[in-house]
């Protein structure tokens, strides 16, 4: 299982959202580039960004998020507003690893899978999901799509991922939370990785034995120290089989 130490960015700086709303930011008095550096130093392949100025359509942390592409010394997964083709094609020529869609997915599912047939395991799809329904524009709007039924259209797309988020549950509910995305995990081939759903390293166990769950995004625990990224990192990494001794 991946472990995607996770950094969200508002103005500039590191911050983190109560349930996802705007006015409720809470900001980490840290350096974003050595933050990221950091992460990696302690064995992390891949860093998770998320600009949410980008999100909310009040700004961009372009610069910032280019820089990091530039300094991380890992993989780079960047979602927030990317809402056009022109924004993927833009950001995967800069460098990001993989670019992550949301409402794009949603509103315009081929331009989606176009940009996946063009740039395949570099497109993740992310959902969110608000009392069994997918929402949109961060968080802001509830569609009609029941998210398996969602997922089972990108079936064929060659996707990076499929990034799980049940709102519902974002701050206690782990078995409804992982229930939720236990049954998109199902409804998929796709590998799945879980949002929100780590706040201690307990719960890190308890994802790596769901079926068809690759990763999880973990963002808030780290920076409030409640997990050690490297302690997390061993614990995703897999089992050995027990082998038969042969005499």
């Amino acid at each position: 299982m991946i472990i995607y130490p996770t950094i969200e960015l508002k103005d500039g700086k590191c911050a983190t959202l109560y349930r996802g709303r705007e006015e409720e930011a809470s900001y980490w008095h840290v350096d974003p580039i050595a933050t990221v550096q950091s992460f990696v130093e302690a064995g992390a392949r891949w860093i998770h960004v998320t600009d949410l100025d980008a999100v909310f359509g009040t700004g961009d942390n372009a610069e910032l998020v280019q820089e990091i592409i530039l300094k991380a010394g890992a993989s780079v997964q960047l979602g927030g507003g990317i809402r056009t083709r022109e924004h993927i094609e833009s950001w995967i020529d800069r460098g990001a690893g993989r670019v992550v869609v949301g409402t794009l997915a949603v509103q315009d599912s081929a331009t989606v899978k176009e940009m996946a047939m063009r740039y395949p395991d570099q497109i993740s799809v992310a959902i969110d999901v608000y009392q069994g329904k997918l929402m949109t524009d961060g968080w802001r709007n509830a569609g009609a799509l029941e998210p398996e039924a969602f997922v089972t259209a990108y079936e064929d797309v060659p996707l990076s991922g499929i990034i799980v988020t049940d709102i519902d549950a974002d701050i206690g509910d782990q078995d409804g939370q992982l229930g939720v995305i236990s049954g998109v995990a199902s409804a998929t081939r796709h590998p799945v990785v879980a949002r929100g759903t780590v706040h201690t390293t307990d719960d890190i166990s308890r994802l790596k034995y769901v079926s068809n769950i690759a990763g999880t995004l973990v963002g808030k625990a780290l920076f409030a120290k409640d997990v050690d990224l490297a302690e997390a990192l061993e614990i995703a990494q897999p089992v050995p089989e027990p082998k038969a001794e042969f005499i």
